[in-house]
């Protein structure tokens, strides 16, 4: 067995999906197979998770339950905390496209301490991709939402899918979120994955130049947090610490996606939802038949496709110089771009948000 995929026996955070139903949105670059259909999660598979989570949290007072949809929204305030319901001891975060937010959601989350992150793409300018089921621009419901959590005094982060890494549009994407009010900013250039399979190529540098040109807008002005510049300042400080681990040296983080139905994809929750002939529907188990823990203490034995995805890392380590930043490429990436194989080796996630995120940060310190 190579030892480039070892998974942790106790995961950080569980991600469950309340709804599959993305609403009111229709996002163009959208991954998601069922986004159209209004699958609700039952209460039993809440239940079922929580059997196991509750037990972790009591050893982790910050593990996190992340509810991500579809929209999570969409499932309805009253379906919503009975699913929360069953949990005890953890943070309950979630993902949001803001549209729905209302007074009255904002009052459910703030009473229950929900942690709020809100997918929007920038100006209105940088959203084309992100429109209703009517085809029009989302960029105004969506800042309706905002700015209800804003006078609720909700804090936010923000998500940012960008089709283009044009490096001329870094600032003016920077300064956007700058004054939005999150607290902290993920930028993910777009990627091939499910039902998205129409994306661009992007040159290596572009993205590396958009990389350098975002750090430079967040040094003139570090008001909030950008995750990937922060991942990069990160990994840097500990080389030069020594502290330093090899990547794919530690354990992977399970990541437990809970879909709908309580099917259990582990690592990238971007497989959920798919079938493959050789690899069923990528689910190591479901909560309804076998406790949480249970699946990942099998989970060896339970994943049929580990061990190709293990040999894509192990070629990876061979062959990539940024592997030690990196770790290898994600399964969800791998599967998607490399005609249904585990076994690949770089991505072009691997290329614009990996690669050419440490080339852009590091040529922004050196040139400074």
């Amino acid at each position: 067995m190579h030892q480039d995929v070892v998974l942790a026996a106790v995961p950080g955070s569980v991600i469950m999906q309340p709804t599959t139903l993305c609403q009111p949105l229709d996002c163009r670059y959208c991954y998601l197979p069922l986004r159209r259909e209004a699958h609700l999660m039952p209460v039993a598979v809440a239940e079922a998770v929580a059997a196991s989570v509750n037990g972790w949290a009591r050893a982790d007072p910050a593990f996190e339950v992340v509810w991500h949809g579809g929209e999570p929204l969409a499932a309805g305030r009253e379906r919503l905390a009975m699913l929360m319901d069953p949990f005890q001891g953890v943070r309950h975060t979630m993902q949001t496209n803001a549209a729905l937010l209302d007074d009255e959601w904002c009052a459910f989350l703030a009473h229950r301490n929900i942690g709020v992150g809100v997918s929007i793409d920038g100006p209105e300018s940088m959203n084309t991709q992100r429109v209703t089921r009517a085809g029009h621009s989302s960029f105004h419901v969506a800042m309706r939402g905002i700015e209800r959590l804003r006078r609720h005094r909700i804090p936010f982060s923000a998500i940012a899918v960008v089709s283009d890494p044009d490096p001329g549009r870094a600032a003016e994407l920077y300064s956007f979120f700058a004054e939005l009010g999150c607290h902290t900013l993920g930028v993910n250039v777009e990627e091939t994955e499910g039902a998205n399979t129409a994306v661009r190529d992007v040159d290596r540098g572009r993205a590396a130049a958009f990389w350098e040109a975002l750090t430079e807008a967040w040094r003139a002005a570090p008001v909030i947090e950008v995750r990937e510049i922060s991942r990069v300042l990160h990994f840097a400080s500990q080389v030069l610490q020594g502290t330093e681990r090899r990547a794919g040296s530690r354990p992977w983080d399970p990541l437990p996606t809970v879909a709908h139905d309580g099917a259990v994809v582990l690592i990238s929750p971007e497989l959920a939802g798919f079938t493959d002939d050789r690899f069923g529907d990528f689910a190591t188990g479901n909560v309804l038949a076998d406790p949480l823990s249970a699946l990942l203490a099998d989970a060896e034995a339970r994943t049929p496709w580990l061990p190709e995805f293990r040999d894509g890392v192990a070629a990876c380590r061979a062959t990539c110089p940024a592997f030690a930043f990196c770790g290898g490429a994600h399964p969800a990436n791998r599967y998607f771009e490399h005609g249904g194989r585990m076994d690949g080796t770089r991505t072009r996630y691997c290329t614009t948000s990996k690669i050419a995120l440490l080339e852009g940060v590091s040529r922004y310190a050196r040139s400074h």
